[in-house]
């Protein structure tokens, strides 16, 4: 399967989709069995109580749901706020939230409180940003002062008139959120589904094509039978293990048969290449520490390079700590995702 395809198709009674590029899933979206609350849901909650020591505040949501807000400052208990899910939460724990809110659609983002005008800098053409730039003060024009729009690389080559309508959708949507801050807590805008993550968020580049009700067609069920494996094969026999435990990621590298003086090297590069996909397919975060192949000293700062490298384009948070004094790498990757493992647990 040669390309950049996004195959649409259900897990059970749930959406799924998935992005193949040149016959290699790169990324998964499945809806989760539960009543859960997905990444990017807005809620309207009320301010609970401070959290003595870890800087924040707990929020009331709808339905005996619980959100955290990383922020103190200007807050009363029994306040009423907006706030949106940033993130996934273990059984019992408070969703990760924040008042810093986006109205994301396929080609806009409007953002509350961060003013201006922006276009994707991924967009190079000068004409093509000169036009943009006309239709985004234009669909900006009479909204509130304090609204900024960012037009994303998806509308690089996009009808100018769908363009246009979504910008004046986001920023009617956008306002009439903002206009309705005050109340009991309420579910006021829901996350993206599978569906709606695929058209959203894989649009750039445009894919070559879009298949419905073909996981089984287009070998997507082996891939995703493979990522419950902790095993990962690499180049050269080399292998890694990927195992999840309460506290944190282990991964291990191990060169196999090859004893080579560069086979340590080589598989630990190889590995961090592919570390991102790993921990994004697998909806893995949190603390993720590494055991690398041994390898000299002096090849670190060479791995150093290929991890920044290799994260650098990841859409979810990532802190890179370096190295400890046992030789292991430590990384933080945000949980924005459920655990892939949940996920197929049940097929609805």
């Amino acid at each position: 399967m040669k390309g950049r395809v996004i195959v649409l198709d259900t897990w059970g009674e749930r959406q799924a989709a998935a992005l193949v590029v040149d016959g290699v899933l790169q990324d998964l979206a499945i809806d989760p069995a539960d009543d859960s609350a997905l990444p990017g849901a807005l809620y309207r909650g009320t301010v609970d109580r401070l959290v003595k020591g870890q800087g924040g505040v707990f929020v009331r949501l709808p339905e005996g749901r619980s959100g955290f807000l990383r922020q103190v400052s200007g807050l009363a208990p029994g306040q009423s706020l907006l706030v949106q899910v940033t993130g996934t939460a273990e059984p019992g724990k408070a969703l990760p939230v924040t008042t810093r809110l986006l109205f994301k659609s396929r080609y806009a983002i409007i953002t509350p409180g961060a003013p201006g005008l922006n276009i994707s800098r991924r967009i190079r053409d000068e004409e093509a940003r000169a036009d943009l730039e006309a239709l985004a003060q234009a669909g900006m024009e009479g909204a509130p002062q304090d609204l900024g729009l960012i037009l994303r690389s998806a509308c690089e080559g996009a009808d100018e008139a769908e363009v246009a309508e979504d910008i004046l959708e986001m920023r009617d949507l956008a306002v009439a959120v903002l206009n309705d801050a005050d109340g009991a807590p309420e579910l006021l805008i829901d996350g993206p589904s599978a569906h709606e993550t695929a058209w959203r968020e894989w649009a750039d580049p445009a894919p070559d094509e879009i298949v419905e009700g073909a996981f089984a067609d287009h070998g997507v069920e082996e891939m995703l039978d493979a990522l419950l494996s902790p095993r990962i094969a690499l180049p050269g026999g080399a292998h890694a293990l990927i195992e999840p435990t309460r506290a944190l990621i282990a991964v291990d590298v191990n060169t196999g048969a090859d004893t080579s003086p560069a086979a340590s090297l080589k598989a630990n590069i190889a590995l961090a290449r592919d570390l991102p996909r790993q921990l994004r397919l697998r909806g893995l975060g949190g603390q993720v520490v590494v055991d690398f192949a041994p390898m000299p000293k002096k090849d670190r700062a060479t791995l150093d390079q290929v991890l920044r490298a290799a994260f650098k384009g990841e859409a979810a948070e990532t802190s890179l700590a370096g190295w400890t004094t046992l030789g292991l790498y430590e990384l933080v990757r945000k949980r924005d995702r459920a655990a892939l493992s949940e996920l197929l647990g049940e097929r609805g």
